[in-house]
């Protein structure tokens, strides 16, 4: 992944916030960050394969649920700038909405199926 590729994927904000999310939690179902963003399951979708094919993301199936993460194998200057846009976003409102809709959610899929 080249760096304009990398910044492309990062310069929509749907991306960025399931990238901030998948940057802090590690790892996350398709389910969980559409009711984290508060976003149709349709859009995710669309964004994460997206950022699955251009590399950034890996995904996994486990049982019915399909779950992202970013890519261990990303080239080294990507993980800072990862770290780094996670802490400058950390403490923005539109995140922390973010985080607190995927912390308080109730059908995640190691509690119930949801996917």
């Amino acid at each position: 992944m080249t760096p304009a590729q990398f910044f492309k994927c990062l310069s929509d904000e749907t991306r960025l916030r399931c990238v901030a999310l998948l940057q802090k939690q590690g790892k996350l179902c398709v389910c969980e960050l559409t009711a984290a963003l508060d976003v149709p399951q349709p859009k995710i979708s669309r964004h994460l394969a997206l950022l699955r094919q251009q590399g950034l993301l890996l995904d996994s199936r486990e049982g019915q649920w399909v779950y992202y993460q970013i890519n261990p194998t990303l080239s080294g200057w990507a993980f800072p700038i990862l770290e780094n846009t996670l802490a400058a976003i950390e403490n923005n409102s539109t995140f922390q909405a973010d985080f607190e809709r995927l912390q308080v959610m109730k059908t995640k899929p190691e509690l119930a199926v949801c996917c």
